[in-house]
């Protein structure tokens, strides 16, 4: 049976594994030009969204590549401080003794880690309305594919981070 701290490690690889493949989908979110004409199937001029909408979506691709990295790196800072407090060989023992993993740090440090996590999906879902606004029309416009591709989202998203962020909680006061 896995000890804590193997757990722990397991936990911080996991977030490390999926901000990974979330901030691949943002690179490639930021490489697509919202500008190309053959690029949209929109109709009708009116429902194609201002200026603001692709900025919109620029920045919340940032921030979401932000995110994802800052959770990343906290959870790899946290990874390395296990790793060195574990082993006794990694360093001489005065080194151990004098710099111990401090729960209370840790487990902060899981608990920003899970935000930054959560707060990357956030500004990833709403990159990926303003994709769909961009490629199908504007929310304005009403229509009905449009909405047929963002009512999933925001109802799916914010569901798995409700679970997602539970378990972190959950994970902090344990």
């Amino acid at each position: 049976m896995p000890t804590g701290t193997n757990i722990h490690i397991t936990a911080l690889d996991g977030i490390v594994n999926v901000n990974s493949l979330f901030t691949l989908a943002v690179f490639l979110g930021l490489t697509w030009n919202p500008n190309d004409p053959s690029n949209t199937l929109i109709n009708t001029q009116e429902c194609v969204p201002g200026q603001g909408v692709t900025e919109d979506m620029i920045a919340f691709h940032v921030y979401s590549f932000s995110s994802f990295l800052f959770s990343s790196l906290i959870a790899l800072a946290l990874k390395q401080a296990i790793r060195i407090g574990r082993s006794p060989s990694y360093h001489r023992v005065e080194f151990l003794h004098r710099y111990r993993v401090n729960k209370t740090a840790f487990r902060v440090g899981m608990l920003v880690s899970g935000v930054g996590s959560v707060s990357g999906c956030l500004f990833l879902m709403l990159a990926l309305i303003n994709v769909v606004q961009i490629k199908l029309g504007s929310l304005g416009c009403g229509s009905s594919d449009t909405y047929a591709a963002i009512i999933p989202l925001v109802i799916f998203v914010p569901a798995a981070l409700l679970i997602y962020s539970s378990f972190v909680v959950y994970a902090f006061l344990r």
